[in-house]
C-alpha cells in the first residue's frame, strides 16, 4: 500500500486540475493512500510528506521556472534536508503553462535537481511522445513529448474547467498511476 503525497502550487487553477489527475491515477493502484497538499497548506502536512513513499511536485511554469510559491516551499524543506528525511522516496513532477513549450522542461529540471538534493529516486513518464507525426493529434497522450514528468498546456484565455485539455489530464493520471506502482514495488 503506497502512500503518495502530491505537493503543488496552482496560480489559476490549471495546475490543481493536473494535481487532481495525478491523484486519481495514484489512487487507482490497489491500497494506495493519496494526499493532495497545496503549498499554502504545507505546514499542516509535514507528517504526511515524511510518511509518504512517494512525493510528486507540481508547479505552473512562470517565466521559465517553478512558481515563487513552490520555490519557497522547496527552500523551506532545507530544515528536513539536513536529516535526509526524504532519502530513497520516489519523486516525480508535473507542470503547466499557456505556451506549447513555455520552457516547461526547465521547470521539470528544477524539480529533478530539488529531488536529487533530497536523495530521492526520480520516476519519469513512460508514455511515448504523441502528436509528433502526420497522423498525430492533440488528443494523443503525452502530446507535448515529455519524459522527465508530465507536461500540460492550458490556453491563456480558458479556465481550469476546460484547460488543460483531456489528453494532458489523462497523461497526468497515467503518470500518477506509474508513480504509485513504482512506489509499491520499491516499498516491498
Amino acid at each position: 500500500m503506497p502512500n503518495v503525497a502530491i505537493v503543488y502550487h496552482s496560480g489559476y487553477g490549471h495546475t490543481k486540475v493536473l494535481a487532481e489527475a495525478v491523484a486519481r491515477g495514484a489512487a487507482s493502484v490497489d491500497g494506495a493512500k493519496v494526499v493532495l497538499v497545496p503549498v499554502e497548506d504545507v505546514e499542516m502536512h509535514w507528517d504526511d510528506l515524511h510518511a509518504s513513499d512517494a512525493i510528486v511536485f507540481g508547479s505552473p511554469t512562470y517565466m521559465g521556472s517553478v512558481s515563487a510559491k513552490l520555490k519557497a516551499f522547496m527552500e523551506e524543506t532545507s530544515k528536513h534536508w539536513l536529516d535526509f528525511k526524504w532519502r530513497d522516496k520516489i519523486a516525480g513532477g508535473f507542470t503547466n503553462s499557456a505556451s506549447q513549450s513555455g520552457d516547461k522542461l526547465n521547470t521539470l529540471t528544477d524539480l529533478v535537481i530539488f529531488a536529487m538534493q533530497h536523495g530521492m529516486i526520480w520516476v519519469g513518464l513512460d508514455i511515448p511522445p504523441g502528436n509528433n507525426h502526420s497522423k498525430g493529434s492533440v488528443q494523443d497522450l503525452n502530446r507535448l513529448g515529455a519524459f522527465l514528468g508530465a507536461m500540460a498546456q492550458s490556453n491563456a484565455d480558458e479556465g481550469p474547467d476546460v484547460a488543460p485539455p483531456s489528453a494532458d489530464r489523462e497523461t497526468a493520471e497515467r503518470y500518477g498511476r506509474r508513480i504509485a506502482e513504482v512506489a509499491r514495488r520499491v516499498r516491498r
